[in-house]
């Protein structure tokens, strides 16, 4: 089961979306929109940004396994190339830490 978007009245009378995984978690709400096209608008931008943007690590001092940090490049041509293409499509989605 996807996770879905749900409209809502803040105490403002502010429109507003939130994201909410499958198992129903909070995963996130929007600034108050004027109207309900507006957060329509705001969910579609959503959409976009979640499936193509980069992530930026802001926590530098957190410490993570060596593995988790760098991408290891194949290390013969006999990989498959699938295995290759993924790896390249991940990233050139920025989800490798430099």
């Amino acid at each position: 089961m996807a996770g879905r978007f749900e409209l809502f009245l803040d105490e403002a009378s502010g429109v507003r979306f939130r994201m909410v995984g499958p198992d129903g978690t909070e995963l996130g709400i929007s600034r108050p929109y004027p109207d309900t096209r507006a957060a329509a608008a705001g969910i579609e931008a959503m959409r976009e940004c979640a499936g193509t943007g980069l992530v930026s690590n802001l926590c530098p001092d957190i410490r993570e396994p060596a593995t988790a940090r760098t991408a290891k490049a194949p290390t013969t041509a006999a990989k498959s190339p699938a295995t290759s293409t993924a790896a390249q499509r991940v990233h050139r989605k920025g989800l490798y830490a430099a």
